[in-house]
């Protein structure tokens, strides 16, 4: 089974990344999956989603968790019945989870992509050109859109902006991390960033602080 890397974030924080090479049938053998669980599989179409789904249970495995010690509320966001925190991503043939006991969490996998210079001004006012093909700004843009995604993850709630709600800190790739602030209805919460950059994927993950 290619569990691909687990970090100690901190002692009581810890992150999983698969990487979903196996068959449906391969990853669906050991698992004992919920109802739920069972009907949601079943709705997906696609095989790449159905094989990356299974492969996120096996890492609530490793992280001593069973597909029914997880449950998603009503926006959608996932929650473990122990009270930890824990915060779900998956990306083409990628997929990760971070489990933390008491600070809140958010992670984000993209596949780093030249299409995302034409969408960045969505979400960002770097300046940049948006023809560029440049790898530099690609990877730092897909930083930028990872970054704010965990934050998002973290904050779950209706209404909120990447561009106008979310900024993320100036940083430098070879360093591998920064810090964000989200302010939203006259509230600000500030987080921790980092990130790790494998087979043209980037991970990024936020920490409320």
């Amino acid at each position: 089974m290619p569990l691909y890397k687990t970090l100690a974030v901190r002692p009581d924080i810890f992150i999983y990344l698969w990487k979903v090479e196996e068959q449906e049938s391969v990853l669906q053998a050991p698992l004992t999956l919920t109802e739920n669980s069972i009907n949601r599989l079943g709705g997906m179409k696609s095989e790449l989603h159905r094989r990356g789904f299974l492969s996120i249970r096996h890492l609530l495995a490793e992280a001593g968790y069973a597909d029914s010690d997880l449950y998603y509320d009503m926006l959608g966001k996932p929650h473990l019945k122990d009270g930890n925190h824990i915060s779900i991503t998956h990306s083409h043939n990628f997929t990760g989870i971070i489990v933390s006991e008491q600070v809140k969490v958010g992670i984000d996998i993209e596949k780093q992509r030249d299409k995302i210079a034409r969408i960045a001004h969505k979400f960002t006012d770097l300046d940049y050109d948006r023809r560029s093909e440049d790898n530099e700004l690609v990877r730092r843009l897909t930083v930028l859109w990872g970054a704010k995604e965990s934050i998002y993850k973290v904050l779950s709630t209706p209404g909120i902006s990447f561009y106008k709600h979310i900024d993320i800190r100036s940083f430098k790739l070879n360093q591998g991390k920064t810090t964000g602030i989200a302010s939203f209805q006259g509230e600000d919460s500030h987080y921790e960033i980092a990130f790790l950059e494998f087979e043209g994927f980037t991970c990024v993950y936020a920490l409320r602080a």
